[in-house]
């Protein structure tokens, strides 16, 4: 943590307090986040973290403020991260909650905001020198709906999904929709490799509509790769002869092992290098 946050507008100290009493966020799961990577002081891919911020604030029946637009947030993560003196490589969080009021119904639609930043090391997107090793998380199930794209802050699956990979000794779990459909990690999206085809769930399917998901699979697109969004099963993945995973913080996660199957990582090294061209950063 950085030694200061965006509270609405207002750079504050990271030590001080800055959620009020009644935030909906802290009591009721009422709000959104973006996880944003940041290059030599440059947010990558801001514009699309935005989009999907501004469909999610829909979703939940939130009001937008009208300058709540590219430019304000260029602005307002700059000051951010000029005060922190970060002009390398760091980690942007960017919260939307709807103002305090109100039981589960709200008083309210309008929103606050909170931004904070994380020094982090590297000058471009590095693939992972060990691959991950994984499982299936089966325990919870993630719901399709119209929230299943958007990062809300009702992420307990999630944090299930990552104590229980600690209790597993595996390095991430893979969750499932509540049709036993693979959708993704507890912290990425999925892809997988067959004989040079990309295969990964469909939105449909109730997967996190993921800013570098969309990345890849243009970047791919770009690079005559073919992708296909369809449903997953634990059959593909023992038969697939590569897997990754995919956010916008690390970009290319390879997957080394899934139970007694092994993974090669030729396309990720591949798509590591598109990514990075694509945003300059080699």
């Amino acid at each position: 943590m950085s030694k200061f946050v965006n509270n609405n507008g207002v750079l504050i100290s990271s030590e001080s307090y800055s959620i009020m009493a009644g935030n909906r966020a802290h009591l009721y799961g009422d709000g959104l986040f973006e996880s944003i990577r940041v290059f030599k002081g440059h947010p990558i891919n801001l514009k699309q973290h935005l989009n999907r911020l501004i469909e999610g604030m829909k979703a939940l029946q939130m009001v937008s403020p009208p300058n709540f637009d590219l430019h304000f947030f260029e602005r307002e993560i700059q000051a951010l991260l000029t005060k922190n003196e970060l002009n390398g490589s760091a980690k942007l969080r960017i919260s939307v909650d709807r103002v305090a009021g109100g039981t589960y119904l709200p008083q309210s639609n309008h929103i606050v905001y909170f931004i904070e930043t994380e020094e982090l090391i590297g000058s471009a997107f590095e693939l992972n020198e060990k691959g991950l090793e994984i499982d299936l998380y089966e325990d919870l199930k993630k719901p399709i709906n119209f929230l299943s794209p958007f990062k809300t802050k009702n992420a307990l699956i999630y944090v299930m999904g990552k104590l229980s990979a600690k209790l597993k000794d595996k390095d991430d779990l893979l969750l499932m929709n509540d049709k036993l459909g693979i959708i993704e990690s507890t912290s990425a999206n999925l892809f997988i490799v067959s004989n040079g085809v990309l295969y990964t769930p469909g939105l449909d399917l109730g997967c996190l509509g993921g800013t570098m998901r969309m990345q890849i699979i243009n970047l791919a697109l770009k690079h005559s790769i073919k992708v296909y969004e369809c449903n997953i099963s634990p059959q593909n993945l023992l038969a697939a002869d590569e897997v990754f995973l995919t956010n916008a913080i690390k970009g290319v996660i390879w997957v080394g092992k899934y139970r007694s199957k092994t993974y090669t990582n030729q396309v990720s090294q591949e798509l590591v290098k598109f990514l990075n061209l694509q945003w300059n950063l080699v």
